[in-house]
């Protein structure tokens, strides 16, 4: 039987979980347009095992989106935050039936330092300079999480963004990406990156001033959420842009 509502999966970021999103899942769902689906990714929601392979987050991804496929749902949108911005590129380049794909300060680009990427040839190098990249990172929330997270996890994060960074060019459904100007996590050159790859006709960049990577709890989260929820409910255009704001 064929599912005329639409379905929305958030898809939270490296050390995260959904609370990441604050309430917003929630109050998406309110409009009786959405049906709201979140998940945790394995080994994450505040605690991180040592033993997670990037190809287990991968795949859990994947079940998500064939339990929406196998109970009809025939247009998906995908929010996704960080790493999570990553899979859900990934699964953007793999599914048709994903109409709508919405990335927050996407990770494809990973923590600066020395070259901008964390040594994964010399463990004792990245190691000696874990203090130094920590200290750019600044002090938000997740900078914390990183801070308990065992390297070979880390190693992990960096292994799938290497694995799946060339997806965008297999994207071809409407985009909108967001980044904050004050993310000390996730580089501007990231979304960049995403915004000069991603093979869709219709695709835009929004800068938003004074916003970290925490940017659904931080002074401008409602506006946050009114860019996104009025994005997926406006009509397909065929444009590229870049807004400041």
């Amino acid at each position: 039987m064929f599912n005329n509502r639409i379905a929305v999966l958030f898809i939270h970021g490296f050390v995260g979980g959904n609370y990441d999103y604050a309430n917003f899942p929630n109050e998406l769902e309110v409009r009786k347009k959405f049906d709201v689906f979140t998940f945790t990714l394995p080994g994450h929601d505040k605690i991180i095992v040592k033993n997670v392979k990037f190809g287990e987050w991968i795949s859990s991804a994947e079940e998500q989106i064939n339990f929406l496929l196998a109970h009809n749902y025939h247009t998906i949108y995908v929010i996704g935050h960080s790493m999570g911005g990553v899979i859900a590129t990934h699964l953007a380049s793999k599914y048709k039936e994903i109409k709508k794909l919405v990335l927050v300060a996407p990770a494809f680009r990973y923590f600066y330092f020395k070259d901008g990427k964390i040594n994964i040839k010399n463990i004792e190098e990245t190691i000696k300079n874990m203090p130094e990249l920590f200290k750019k990172m600044g002090t938000e929330t997740v900078v914390e999480r990183i801070k308990k997270t065992p390297l070979p996890t880390m190693i992990e994060f960096t292994k799938l963004i290497d694995t799946h960074i060339n997806d965008t060019q297999n994207v071809t459904c409407p985009t909108l990406i967001i980044h904050g100007t004050d993310d000390t996590v996730v580089p501007k050159e990231s979304t960049e990156y995403a915004y000069n790859t991603i093979a869709s006709d219709s695709i835009t960049l929004i800068n938003i001033k004074n916003v970290t990577h925490d940017c659904f709890r931080g002074e401008r989260n409602k506006e946050i959420r009114n860019i996104i929820t009025n994005y997926l409910l406006k009509n397909y255009k065929r444009k590229k842009e870049i807004i400041n704001i």
